[in-house]
């Protein structure tokens, strides 16, 4: 007897396949869709620049905040294609 059961699907929770990238190894790959909001968090003497960043996931959309630097370090394509304004006031 097979311990396999029916999974039945969820349109809202379903991702299209274009969101969808596998590597050779088969395994799904969550990477950043866009730059959703920045803001300025200020520290005692100095200033931190972050984004929020909306990622494409098995469970549907997620956001975090990163930190602008590092993060346009590794994703420079997302702050070619797409600037938001600053919310915060300097």
């Amino acid at each position: 007897m097979s311990k396999l059961k029916k999974c039945l699907s969820d349109e809202p929770l379903a991702i299209s396949l274009d969101e969808v990238h596998i590597e050779d190894k088969l395994r799904f790959v969550e990477e950043p869709v866009e730059v959703m909001d920045r803001e300025v968090k200020w520290l005692k003497q100095s200033r931190i620049l972050i984004i929020k960043v909306r990622w494409n996931s098995r469970r549907g959309p997620e956001f975090t905040w990163e930190q602008e630097d590092q993060f346009w370090k590794k994703y420079l394509q997302l702050f070619t294609t797409n600037a938001p304004s600053t919310n915060a006031a300097s």
